[in-house]
């Protein structure tokens, strides 16, 4: 097949997939998940643990070893099967605790400890480096099969340049869609449909491919059974030990992969979808293997000597010259590689953000947490960063280890490695008694001997590794030699750094937490993990500190963007009995908080950045006697007590804020009727005045003139006023009519804007609008709703007082509302006057200054009461801002104005 067509048909299928995580994206941003969070898909997406190693090194590994391939699928069937209560429990503790990768759940688990966090990341990265290499060096070597045949034009000068071209299209397709957006939850439904359909494309090309093997090539299964007992693999002899270990090791890195984790418990949207993966995945695991032997039997005997028995699923059908057949099992091998890479440069940046970027910034950044700045750019930045050099470091362990070693061997390197962090998982979950320095312990000591005694001898004698450290060990210390540690000689080297490194990892991880007592946060979290199922401790790891909730609200901001976060604080708010953006800052708000922000940023980096704003965790001894109790009644009855306890100090808060409230109004009442008898008396007094003066029949004329002029000017501003009081009343007593009529929003905008200049025209002032947003249809009062505007823009240019005052107006459309936000850059106004600036008696500043009675903002609030929106203040914001919401279409409006 001419190689140009293979590249054609690859920019194809990656075209496909594009669209295909594209379209995902668009639905899932639309709210439309529906089928995106099907069983079907969930279980599909588990497939990435079929990477190039099931697809082409499963053939070579039988051809080697016989059976002992079998183990790659039998320990991910145990797991599905028989350790359900684990996964089960996993993804109840993901969702609970907005955990957003393996890192995190032992970071969060072990008193949000960011070290430990650290140290996961650091094993899962370098972990992930030779499994990486494996899937460019089995996507360089398919390419190279199709190569070695062409023309001298198409035939590839440098597999290591074919594998940069790989990695660097693969780290484009994962920043595109793995980092477009910041998500509380961290799902990424389009890469996840990517995965289902690579799920797909790879499992039907190793059946064909199987199909063709034994009734194209062979005659059927009994030539291939006759096949089997004339080939090598016949006589591969039973070794029960490295049997079992491998299927232990195959096992343990279904729960610890990053990339298995991710799918498994980060992207799960339904916990029941366990049910159907704990049986259709084994079932996709039985259709990947099952032709296998066949492949590797028919291979060995058609193919010449000395043919790579990994690309036995390629060569096989090019040999019988079948292209078609080669190109869909090259799509295959190519979907199984790039859909690991994908999912694992994912996980793995997204545990260096969160673990080792974010707690850099914060320690070294001014202010920490406190500074502005856009937290959620940093973080999609430092992602994309991370992606980019994962892949290199995958690459640089193709090139250092020449990419020759058989595909599973470099597999199985890689789970052990991940292995490592099983024990403090597993005890983590099901053992309160375990602590993160005894964690901390045990991964580190489990991390180096795997380096020691596996990763680093991988990449050969001539590699990290002298010849004489590894047949004589360190300064000529035979029992430290990397593959006979401590004087045990004779094991396989992957049981033996098995042995050492688990054995050695669990007895530091055990003897540790033994003689080490956790922390009150490690004690709350053990808690949290260990009775997941049976209740939710709640907030209680923070005591009522310092906190603002517009601090608060201004840091949420940054991470979670402004519309999630307003939404997020609004809801607390309302749920606590309040009015506006900001809740009560109670213990059980900021633990929501955390967690909210958990799921963006990380739970320990989201701890510290929270415990920069709020007082520490509370240590007190009712918490730790609330930790301590075990007994089911009591948790029941403390459960119904909070939930009392809830009732009434939510009322009690509305309660306290309405005679607050009432307080203040009635001492601006007094003032408001004082100035409002100011207002009616200074107009008419020079009303007065200058008509007693016109009397004179001796004034001259240019006189009268110019007192008939001071007259109606006077007159003008009282009517002015009277009508203000006549218009809130009117609106007030919802008897306004209303002239509904569609209109373009940016022409309502711009004629609000154009009829403010007249206030402190002298003033420089800048605007900024986003015009190609405004375009707005909305079916509303028209002429009602640009003085809203008109009385917003005016405020802003009255009142802004910085030195450069700028006002920004933002408009869209979030289902069937319209929202505009008008936000200047001035101080904004004090937290104690926001809740009284609507009313009608309440006044921030003095007469001169005002330059009217006070009813502007009152009359905006009961005109977009009758339009059926609201108006509210926008704290955090760095100045004064305003959110103008109404509905796109005003039916209730048309309704009244009929009525009429």
């Amino acid at each position: 097949m001419p190689f140009n067509i293979l590249v054609a048909v690859c920019l194809v299928y990656v075209g496909l997939l594009f669209l295909v995580a594209f379209a995902a994206e668009r639905r899932a941003e639309r709210g439309r998940v529906g089928w995106l969070r099907s069983p079907l898909v969930y279980t599909l997406s588990l497939s990435i643990y079929c990477t190039a190693w099931t697809f082409y090194g499963a053939v070579g590994y039988a051809a080697r070893s016989g059976l002992e391939y079998l183990t790659i699928y039998l320990g991910p069937t145990l797991v599905l099967i028989g350790w359900w209560v684990i996964l089960r429990k996993l993804v109840r503790i993901g969702r609970s605790q907005r955990v957003t990768s393996i890192a995190d759940l032992i970071s969060s688990r072990y008193g949000k400890s960011n070290v430990l966090g650290v140290i996961v990341t650091v094993i899962a990265v370098v972990a992930a480096t030779p499994y990486i290499a494996l899937q460019l060096q089995s996507v360089t070597l398919s390419f190279g099969v199709f190569a070695s045949g062409t023309p001298e034009g198409w035939a590839l000068p440098d597999q290591s340049a074919t594998a940069l071209w790989v990695a660097g299209g693969l780290t484009l397709f994962t920043i595109l869609f793995g980092t477009r957006n910041l998500d509380a939850n961290e799902r990424h439904h389009g890469v996840v449909m990517a995965i289902a359909l690579e799920a797909v494309v790879k499992l039907v090309a190793l059946l064909a491919v199987g199909i063709f093997v034994v009734w194209g090539v062979a005659d059927g299964w009994s030539d291939i059974a006759a096949r089997v007992h004339a080939s090598p693999i016949a006589d591969w002899p039973l070794q029960p030990g490295r049997w079992i270990g491998l299927t232990f090791v195959s096992a343990a890195a279904v729960l610890t992969l990053p990339r298995m984790f991710q799918v498994m418990v980060v992207e799960n949207s339904d916990e029941r979808h366990l049910s159907t993966a704990s049986w259709a995945f084994p079932l996709y695991l039985l259709l990947m293997s099952l032709f296998v032997v066949p492949i590797a039997v028919v291979g060995l005997a058609e193919l010449p000597a000395g043919s790579n028995p990994d690309l036995f699923v390629l060569t096989l059908p090019l040999a019988e010259g079948q292209g078609k057949l080669a190109m869909l099992a090259f799509l295959g091998g190519f979907s199984s590689a790039t859909s690991m890479v994908i999912v694992a440069a994912i996980a793995l940046a997204t545990m260096v953000s969160n673990h080792v970027v974010m707690p850099l910034w914060l320690s070294l950044r001014e202010g920490g947490a406190r500074a502005p700045g856009d937290v959620r750019g940093l973080v999609l930045m430092s992602r994309r960063i991370s992606i980019a050099a994962v892949l290199a470091l995958g690459y640089i362990y193709y090139v250092l280890s020449g990419g020759s070693a058989a595909l599973a061997a470099i597999g199985l390197i890689a789970f052990l490695g991940v292995a490592q962090i099983l024990p403090a998982m597993i005890g983590g979950i099901f053992w309160r008694g375990a602590t993160g320095t005894g964690a901390a312990l045990g991964l580190t000591v489990g991390f180096l001997i795997w380096l020691y005694t596996l990763y680093l001898p991988s990449f050969g004698e001539g590699g990290l590794l002298s010849a004489r450290i590894l047949a004589e060990g360190p300064w000529g210390i035979d029992w430290l030699r990397p593959q006979a540690l401590f004087g045990i000689e004779g094991l396989d080297p992957l049981l033996h750094a098995l042995f050492w490194s688990l054995s050695l990892n669990t007895f530091a991880f055990v003897s540790v937490s033994l003689f080490t007592f956790p922390g009150p946060v490690e004690r709350m979290q053990g808690l949290a993990f260990v009775n997941v199922f049976d209740h939710d401790p709640g907030a209680r790891g923070w005591s009522r500190g310092g906190a603002e909730a517009e601090d608060l609200l201004a840091m949420a901001q940054g991470i979670l963007g402004a519309e999630e976060a307003q939404g997020f604080f609004e809801a607390e708010a309302q749920a606590q009995g309040k009015a506006g953006f900001l809740p009560e800052t109670t213990p059980d708000f900021i633990e929501r908080l955390e967690r909210r922000l958990a799921g963006a940023v990380g739970s320990a980096t989201a701890h510290a950045m929270i415990a920069q704003f709020a007082v520490g965790a509370a240590v007190s001894a009712q918490d730790l006697m609330a930790v301590a109790s075990e007994a089911q009644q009591i948790l029941e009855y403390s459960t119904q007590l909070e939930a009392k306890s809830e009732e009434l100090a939510r009322t009690a808060r509305q309660l306290t804020e309405a005679n607050d409230k009432l307080k203040d109004l009635s001492v601006q009442k007094d003032a408001f009727l004082s100035q409002i008898s100011h207002e009616l008396r200074t107009p008419m007094t020079s009303i007065r005045a200058f008509s007693e003066i016109l009397k004179d029949p001796d004034l001259p004329a240019e006189m009268q003139k110019k007192y008939a002029g001071v007259i109606h000017d006077e007159t003008i501003r009282l009517t002015r006023l009277l009508d203000d009081l006549l218009d809130l009343s009117v609106l007030e007593n919802r008897k306004v009519k209303l002239d509904v009529k569609v209109a373009n929003l940016h022409d309502l905008i711009s004629k609000a804007v154009q009829a403010a200049s007249n206030t402190r025209p002298e003033r420089q002032f800048t605007l900024h609008r986003d015009y190609p947003a405004e375009h707005i249809p909305v079916i509303t009062d028209t002429d009602r709703l640009v003085q809203v505007f008109i009385n917003l823009v005016s405020n802003a240019r009255k009142y802004c007082d910085a030195e450069r005052p700028e006002l920004t107006i933002n408009a869209r459309q979030r289902g069937g509302r319209v929202i505009v936000d008008f936000i200047d850059n001035g101080s904004g106004i004090p937290k104690a006057s926001q809740r009284l600036i609507f009313e009608k008696f309440a006044r921030l500043t003095d007469t001169a200054r005002a330059g009217g009675a006070g009813l502007g903002l009152a009359i905006c609030r009961e005109i977009m009461t009758n339009l059926g929106g609201t108006i509210a203040y926008l704290p955090g914001q760095g100045g004064a801002a305003f959110r103008v919401s109404l509905p796109v279409r005003r039916e209730v409006a048309i309704d009244a104005a009929a009525a009429e």
